[in-house]
């Protein structure tokens, strides 16, 4: 059901809105938990390590499903706050058509420079064939990653966040199952988790695509729409690009800090693929939360009512610290226990640096959320410039004091550059949150 942001309670409105989004990105992120808990569990260390490995380059091609995702959605949710359906309408064919031909481009690089980019992050030899054959089975499946970021940025946008939750829960529960059964039944090795993600994917993307084209035909239009636009692709591309840029450096940032983990070691390696895991699942749903106040921000900005941004950011954060307290109590007390459930008997050192990951990074959640939500007002206002550079003042600082920390507290060292990176870059989201058009509003 499509859902105006721009009236109610902005505090009630947000929780009703992102609470199902919240529950959309736990089941996302159980593709890749399924995965490394499957491989960690039922094939081996070296196989956590392999697909923990591929993970950071397959970022690189999420960033820009993401991109296309944010750029949609923002111009989707200001169309729909200001009810130019016929604009909105041609916007999402758009994004599809546009969507498409890079989404061919970067199939071709992938399957064409797997070998590279594994090489690139100095994957060790004994990961470096498991590593390569998840990597392109992902590739293949770039089509069903890209229209359904698509299909849910859309649902978003027109304030709907249940209906790609029912998908997630569905497929993400169908894919422990397909993992399992194409692991430990058919003993198809980390190619059976690769395809059992491609699979499920593909299942929930066909179906998340076929709802949201009945959904805007449903929505009826004055004026013939039009199946491309160049001023909408233009205005879609100055949201898309930067978010693109945004995430495809922080993924560039992550393979160069992979890179350092590698040369740690094997062991070292499989810790920090369990633990990163265990980070991504709060940072990524902070991010989704954010992404809920873009889309707010964005029908709010549509309809002209500027006060509104303030107390949607202020609601925000009461979400975001309330998510935190939990998280950072369970990643605090029961470390271990989370590490050890992704690898089946860790060597001591491989569960050391993943449990010495969650207790370094943890306590610096209550700070990294306030900048993403942040984020997600300045980026739902089109606020691009500020937005990319707190990212990248946090993504340079990570790179660089993770290869400076190494070579003095080796693996310590590298988990130490996440909450300085999160902390300055926080302060600075925060300044620039403060000089939006709303603050005199």
């Amino acid at each position: 059901m499509n859902k105006d942001l721009t009236v109610g309670k902005p505090e009630a409105v947000l929780w009703q809105f992102c609470l199902p989004l919240f529950g959309s990105i736990i089941f996302q992120q159980l593709y890749n938990i399924a995965d490394s808990l499957v491989a960690g569990k039922f094939i081996g260390e070296n196989a956590l390590a392999a697909v923990g490995n591929s993970y950071e380059v397959t970022l690189i091609f999420i960033a820009f499903a993401f991109g296309c995702n944010i750029g949609c959605s923002v111009i989707v949710s200001r169309l729909f706050g200001s009810r130019k359906y016929e604009e909105m309408k041609t916007s999402v064919y758009t994004t599809m058509i546009s969507s498409a031909v890079l989404c061919a481009v970067l199939m071709i690089f992938g399957l064409v420079c797997s070998n590279a980019l594994l090489g690139l992050i100095h994957t060790p030899s004994e990961i470096l064939a498991d590593s390569r054959l998840y990597l392109q089975i992902y590739i293949w499946g770039l089509p069903f990653l890209f229209f359904y970021n698509i299909a849910t940025g859309i649902f978003s946008a027109l304030g709907d966040s249940r209906t790609p939750f029912i998908f997630l829960a569905f497929s993400s529960t169908a894919n422990i199952l397909v993992d399992i059964l194409f692991v430990a039944a058919l003993d198809m090795g980390v190619a059976g988790v690769a395809w059992a993600t491609f699979l499920c994917q593909g299942i929930s993307c066909v179906l998340a695509v076929v709802v949201v084209l009945k959904r805007l035909a449903a929505i009826r239009t004055d004026a013939p729409v039009l199946l491309y636009s160049f001023d909408l692709f233009r205005k879609i591309a100055v949201i898309a690009v930067p978010s693109i840029l945004q995430q495809s450096f922080i993924s560039i940032g992550n393979i160069i800090i992979q890179s350092v983990i590698n040369d740690c070691g094997v062991e070292v390696t499989a810790g920090y693929a369990a633990a990163i895991k265990l980070n991504n699942l709060v940072i990524t749903s902070f991010t989704t939360l954010a992404n809920g106040l873009s889309n707010y921000t964005a029908q709010n900005i549509g309809a002209g009512i500027l006060p509104r941004i303030k107390d949607g950011f202020k609601a925000g954060v009461k979400m975001v610290w309330l998510l935190c307290v939990p998280l950072v109590a369970l990643y605090l007390i029961a470390a271990k226990t989370l590490v050890t459930f992704f690898i089946n008997e860790p060597s001591a050192l491989a569960l050391a640096s993943g449990i010495r990951f969650l207790y370094i990074v943890a306590p610096f959640y209550f700070i990294v959320s306030v900048k993403l939500v942040a984020d997600g007002i300045l980026r739902g206002a089109g606020l691009m410039k500020y937005f990319m550079t707190a990212t990248f003042t946090d993504l340079i600082l990570r790179v660089a004091l993770a290869k400076i920390l190494a070579g003095q507290a080796g693996y310590t060292g590298i988990w130490c550059a996440w909450p300085i990176g999160w902390t300055i870059a926080t302060a600075l989201s925060i300044t620039f949150y403060r000089k939006g058009p709303w603050k005199s509003a």
